[in-house]
């Protein structure tokens, strides 16, 4: 199917439902499918994003001016993961436990409005890494259009151009409780201390950016063409971090790459000492 294909199947799933609630971040994914489904379904489409202490500062700003941008009706809840059983011990399926509470929420929203179909933008360009929280999304019968139609993430930011969405080139911003490793007590003072080291990087020119905290040590992933400015501003970081409350601040030679803190799951699938 060509994406034009793909969206008129998807506008035409939508509309069939009657109703949808959007799980919305105001990531491009997110935003994407609250387009689509506002055009599909107009006053019987809303979107609802969860405010939590993982997501990044600026996140939930933007996701209301997203929203206001498409037009759709937005509404937003609080939602405490630390307080979800299984999260902060922060397992390799942490995801899991999040997605399983966070959808609890979302249906009571969609029982308000007499929604009967709440949809995720999960895409199946995802599906190849690990998604723990796919695995409740699929429990609990949520449904993901963009897998269904097999729209990979590059042709959601395709869709995004076409829609003149402003977040068509964002990028992807993960929670903030992945920035730890499997393992590692995720606290409200760490996902704090991460997202504001983020945003003093972001702030002086570090678009695509994560703060991963090894207890106490910052591994900064940035952009390879990045990595000579960090170097220039070298003192200035390392005194923002240690006020933060790092102890160590290192660059990550590779630089960045969603889902790093998987990459200890490869290791141990392929047998590889570390």
């Amino acid at each position: 199917m060509s994406i034009d294909e793909k969206i008129q199947s998807i506008l035409a799933d939508i509309a069939n439902r009657g109703s949808v609630l959007i799980a919305f971040s105001g990531g491009v994914d997110s935003s994407v499918l609250a387009a689509l489904a506002f055009r599909a379904l107009g006053r019987k489409a809303i979107a609802v994003t969860a405010d939590s202490q993982t997501l990044a500062p600026g996140e939930l700003d933007c996701a209301k001016a997203v929203a206001k941008e498409i037009g759709i009706s937005h509404k937003t809840i609080y939602y405490d993961e630390l307080g979800e059983p299984g999260f902060a011990e922060n397992p390799v399926d942490r995801c899991y436990h999040c997605k399983k509470g966070l959808i609890r929420e979302l249906k009571k929203i969609a029982a308000e409005y007499d929604i009967k179909t709440i949809i995720e933008g999960t895409n199946i360009s995802d599906l190849k890494n690990h998604r723990p929280g796919h695995r409740a999304v699929v429990e609990e019968e949520i449904y993901n259009p963009f897998v269904e139609f097999k729209v990979t993430k590059e042709e959601i930011r395709e869709i995004a151009r076409k829609l003149g969405l402003s977040v068509a080139d964002k990028p992807s911003m993960a929670c903030l409780s992945s920035r730890f490793p499997y393992g590692q007590t995720i606290t409200a003072d760490a996902l704090r201390r991460v997202g504001v080291a983020e945003n003093y990087l972001r702030d002086r020119g570090f678009n695509v950016v994560r703060v991963r905290d090894h207890a106490g040590l910052a591994r900064i992933e940035i952009t390879p063409d990045k990595m000579m400015h960090l170097m220039e501003m070298r003192d200035a970081v390392f005194v923002e971090f240690k006020r933060l409350g790092f102890l160590y601040v290192t660059l990550d030679l590779i630089g960045f790459r969603s889902g790093s803190m998987d990459e200890v799951l490869w290791h141990k699938k392929e047998k590889i000492p570390l």
